[in-house]
């Protein structure tokens, strides 16, 4: 059965306009196409029942969009969400009037400005937002500040925290936001801690808080200048620590740990802490148990493991073996720290931080020696 007169009619008028995309209201059967002079609408008639009109109606846009009406789920099948999608292509998926058309388009390392808003006026969800604003030339672009602004509205509809998390990341990219938006967003962290990884995860050297460095912080600068001039990352870290930004980033955290909601934080925490010290560890996650790592740094304290950068360290600032220690522990956090506890239990809350003890409890004493308060 072929469309209703009327359809084949109006949207065979559409197309001759050359639209640059085309989105269809499936709940209302309303097809919306979009050109240089605005925007159309067509109210659709089926003949049939709604889904197969739909098909329908996406294979006459895909006859004209890619010359191949009858291939449209074979070319459906070939979209990925890994921004493999050729550039010369994208214009033309976004004439499918189909969602994951819209997707392929937003993931598409060939994604510009224009084609964007094009995508963006198809499909205004978070997740085609993020995708999007993980594309620099897109944040460059006059499309970044809008998305931002979008992703900002939704953050309290938001409920998973991974999504969260990402959402500041991507909006507290330079040049999106406002001095005064990204002190209201931090002023939010107070009643959603959650809030705190966004910007641990995404400026953990610039946080909107600053707290003071610590005290010794100029007694230890001159042993550690000149190794850390000569690239060695434990002196690199070592000095960022002492600094304001790194007590700021030290005291966020702390401030997290003190009273995460479930183990979804959690394992957030613990990758923005291994992420903050990844200079130290540059082979990635180890995946180990606190016990394994406390383990491993001790025989570099010890030297019985090969570390010459550890080793120079140390040699410079003895008085900073607990600092040094916390580092190297530091950069192994990950699942694994707490697999022992999240394997056993599905806890959330009170009920979770209780479990998580035997883990906590060290990690804010590590936190405290990073502090100065050992």
């Amino acid at each position: 059965m072929d469309l209703s007169n009327e359809d084949a009619l109006r949207l065979n008028v559409l197309l001759a306009t050359k639209p640059r995309a085309i989105r269809i209201n499936e709940s209302s059967m309303t097809l919306y196409g979009l050109s240089g002079k605005g925007e159309a609408r067509i109210q659709l008639n089926p003949n049939c029942r709604d889904d197969q009109y739909l098909y329908r109606v996406r294979e006459l846009l895909s006859g004209h969009a890619t010359g191949s009406p009858g291939g449209y789920p074979l070319f459906l099948k070939r979209w990925t969400r890994m921004g493999q999608t050729r550039g010369e292509n994208l214009e033309q998926l976004l004439l499918l009037g189909e969602p994951e058309a819209v997707v392929a388009v937003t993931c598409a390392d060939g994604l510009t400005d224009e084609l964007a808003r094009l995508a963006w006026w198809s499909s205004q969800e978070p997740e085609n937002a993020r995708r999007m604003l993980a594309n620099p030339a897109v944040v460059a672009g006059e499309m970044g500040a809008e998305l931002a602004e979008f992703l900002i509205e939704y953050l309290p509809f938001e409920t998973e925290p991974e999504m969260i998390v990402e959402s500041l990341k991507l909006v507290l990219q330079p040049g999106l936001v406002s001095d005064e938006v990204r002190q209201k967003l931090w002023k939010r962290c107070s009643r959603k801690s959650v809030y705190y990884l966004g910007f641990l995860a995404s400026i953990p050297d610039q946080l909107p808080e600053q707290v003071q460095p610590r005290g010794d912080r100029d007694s230890h600068a001159g042993s550690l200048v000149a190794l850390a001039e000569a690239r060695n990352p434990y002196a690199e870290i070592v000095l960022k620590i002492l600094s304001a930004p790194g007590q700021s980033f030290i005291d966020t955290v702390g401030r997290v740990m003190a009273k995460p909601a479930n183990q979804e934080v959690v394992t957030l925490l613990l990758d923005v802490l291994r992420d903050y010290f990844t200079p130290l560890r540059p082979e990635g996650n180890p995946d180990l148990t606190l016990e394994a790592l406390e383990e491993e740094a001790e025989q570099l304290l010890a030297g019985k493991a090969g570390s010459h950068a550890f080793q120079s360290c140390l040699d410079a600032v003895p008085e900073l073996a607990g600092e040094l220690k916390t580092m190297r522990i530091f950069s192994g956090m990950g699942y694994g720290v707490v697999r022992p506890v999240f394997s056993h239990s599905d806890a959330i809350g009170s009920l979770m931080r209780r479990k998580l003890e035997p883990v906590f409890t060290p990690l804010m004493a590590y936190l405290n020696v990073l502090r100065g308060r050992k």
